[in-house]
């Protein structure tokens, strides 16, 4: 079996970026055959609908035992939620082993990342969603037009605090993942730009220019990023961020074969 699985990943790490049928053919776009891939959406800190997202996963896993199994999970773990702590405490320490995981980096992360150095970022950080991340380690949030000497003493606490194993976790995320005919992203890439020559900035803050697109991409892309009250199903992308936050709904893309099925919390 381990054998096997780094052969199939071997393969899905080697194919290039215009690799695989879609657009028009979207319906025989593939992962490889033995493998079935689990894509999670945007968690921002609901570790309650993570936690059952990983309950269902668990058991649609269960009904295909000789399957290889992996986790892509998409970014944006951290804001806005209450739990920010504890779901990258989950996700660094708690995954079943029987899963191959992913994790992509989202323009949250990369921004608490950024305050951890640069208080620049504090204001647009704090105003969306840095203060519940702040809460979560135990540290006050000061505001975003604070002083720059409680932004700093803020800065300080984050630093102080944030477990080694977390800091870990988050400087090693990757910042895009391609699987058979399936490209994994944050937010999405720039249209006419080959795969492996996107801008991150793009991959993790890109919307209108990607959204409107209709453009085949070489591969299908699978992102979230962008709010949806149902799953995007387009013929050149499946946008799965319905929301979690705030709706509850935390979405999952299956993916085995040329199947495309959706798990969700609600």
């Amino acid at each position: 079996m381990l054998k096997l699985a780094r052969k199939l990943w071997a393969e899905t790490m080697s194919s290039g970026p215009s690799a695989g049928p879609f657009g028009g053919r979207a319906g025989t776009a593939s992962v490889p055959r033995g493998m079935r891939v689990y894509a999670v959406g945007d968690i921002h800190g609901r570790l309650d609908l993570l936690d059952q997202m990983l309950g269902q996963i668990a058991r649609d896993a269960d009904q295909a035992p000789n399957l290889l199994k992996y986790l892509v999970f998409l970014g944006d773990y951290v804001d806005r939620g209450p739990d920010s702590r504890l779901v990258i405490e989950r996700l660094a320490c708690g995954l079943p082993p029987v899963f191959g995981a992913v994790f992509l980096r989202g323009n949250h992360e990369d921004t608490m990342l950024g305050f951890l150095t640069d208080l620049g970022v504090a204001p647009g950080w704090l105003t969306y969603g840095g203060d519940a991340t702040l809460e979560s380690y135990g540290i006050p949030a000061p505001d975003p037009d604070a002083p720059p000497e409680h932004l700093l003493q803020a800065q300080a606490m984050l630093n102080s605090m944030l477990p080694p194993h977390h800091r870990a976790f988050l400087t090693g995320l990757r910042n895009h993942l391609t699987i058979g005919d399936y490209h994994f992203v944050h937010a999405g890439i720039r249209p006419g730009i080959p795969l492996d020559r996107q801008d991150d900035k793009d991959r993790l803050w890109i919307r209108d220019a990607f959204l409107t697109s209709r453009a085949d991409h070489g591969k299908i892309v699978v992102h979230g990023h962008t709010i949806s009250a149902e799953p995007e199903l387009l013929p050149n992308r499946i946008g799965i961020d319905t929301g979690a936050y705030a709706t509850n709904r935390l979405t999952a893309l299956v993916l085995e074969g040329t199947e495309r099925r959706f798990l969700c919390t609600i």
